[in-house]
């Protein structure tokens, strides 16, 4: 059964769980539809809000930093070097239901160096296009356990984030031979991965 997460929360994912080897890390998130005025034609003749395009990237961390920008996994980075973190592909709206972007991580696959795996999502081109967080509904994160397809955790991230650029999700991260997840949910001003890279520099 899967485990509704608060901000800040921990869970154990391997703990009850013998044998995870390999998660799939769900990100989802929707456009505030705007509100509709001025009836049939004023509907048909308002100019539309450009889309969102938001970007979700895994950042692994050794000893709580980021060694190589090798170790961003990104649209532009699709898998890590090792192999234990892949990127499922770039989702350009938002659209639709269920998950918009999707990080597939094989735990047993994951070198010793690496303690931490933190999941941000960041809208491109934030500043030029003067979008923001408070643009957005029904954003979330997820665990689901690659090999039954069963969710195993998820977060609702709730919170009001207007003027937020970028976002700080959730890590999963190795805690005395356990893996665990982290629900974060932190706004930032950031304009783009690069600047949230260095948060971890």
């Amino acid at each position: 059964m899967s485990v509704s997460l608060q901000k800040g929360q921990k869970v154990s994912l391997s703990k009850d769980n013998a044998g995870l080897n390999k998660i799939v890390v769900g990100l989802g998130w929707d456009q505030v539809k705007p509100a509709q005025s001025g009836g049939l034609f004023g509907s048909l003749f308002a100019s539309q809000p450009a889309a969102i395009d938001c970007d979700a990237s895994a950042i692994m961390l050794s000893t709580g930093k980021l060694k190589s920008v090798k170790d961003v996994v990104y649209f532009g980075n699709l898998k890590h070097a090792s192999g234990a973190v892949a990127h499922m592909g770039d989702n350009l709206t938002g659209a639709g239901d269920g998950d918009d972007e999707q990080i597939v991580i094989n735990l047993a696959s994951v070198p010793a160096e690496y303690d931490r795996i933190v999941m941000v999502v960041n809208i491109y081109r934030a500043a030029e296009r003067n979008q923001h967080f408070g643009m957005i509904e029904n954003a979330f994160i997820r665990i689901v356990d690659a090999r039954t397809n069963t969710e195993m955790c998820k977060y609702n991230l709730s919170n009001e984030y207007s003027g937020m650029k970028a976002m700080i999700f959730g890590e999963v991260y190795r805690n005395n031979g356990e893996w665990k997840f982290n629900a974060i949910g932190q706004g930032t001003t950031d304009n783009s991965l690069g600047d949230m890279i260095k948060r971890y520099a």
